[in-house]
């Protein structure tokens, strides 16, 4: 069990309760969908053995049972929970100035590539978050970025994504 830990002053970005009931349908969509695809597969048993879907639909089987305990916990039985903290609003406005730039990585590897997107990524957080001037983030961002490209197009020729969109890499003339 953990602790309760909030401290009176501090303001509940959502309840414990909340979270309860997100995760748990959460993993009941979660489970439905593997389900479904399961018995798209074949979910029974046949001349052989188990079907490709067979093992799948009971372990998604036991998902929605389990979450649907979990909901009616949540929803029924502890009420007192809705005024539990699960996160305060200052730790989850740290935890999103993480998450959110690296989902915005991500998408951006997929459209202009993992080189041009990691050079972004490092010079943003240097400046943002480490409060580097922008030179340093620069040059540390390029030196990275150049040592990366180097090191996996060139020497171990394994190539990393360059962008679906656009690839900017090609305005320099690198393929």
């Amino acid at each position: 069990m953990s602790e309760n830990t909030n401290s009176p002053n501090s303001e509940s970005a959502i309840s414990v309760r909340a979270m309860d009931i997100i995760t748990a349908l959460l993993f009941i969509i979660l489970g439905l969908v593997v389900m479904t695809g399961s018995m798209k597969l074949g979910a029974s048993w046949g001349s052989d053995g188990p079907e490709a879907g067979y093992f799948p639909f009971y372990i998604s089987l036991i998902f929605i049972l389990s979450s649907s305990i979990t909901l009616y916990q949540a929803v029924v039985v502890d009420k007192k929970k809705k005024t539990e903290s699960f996160v305060d609003k200052e730790p989850l406005k740290q935890v999103l100035a993480v998450l959110l730039p690296a989902i915005v990585f991500v998408l951006g590897v997929q459209l202009i590539g993992i080189y041009v997107s990691s050079l972004i990524y490092i010079a943003v957080f240097m400046v943002w978050l480490g409060k580097y001037p922008i030179w340093k983030a620069v040059a540390v961002s390029l030196g990275v970025t150049i040592a990366l490209y180097l090191m996996f197009e060139y020497w171990f020729q394994v190539p990393l994504p360059h962008g679906s969109w656009i690839n900017p890499l090609e305005f320099i003339g690198v393929n």
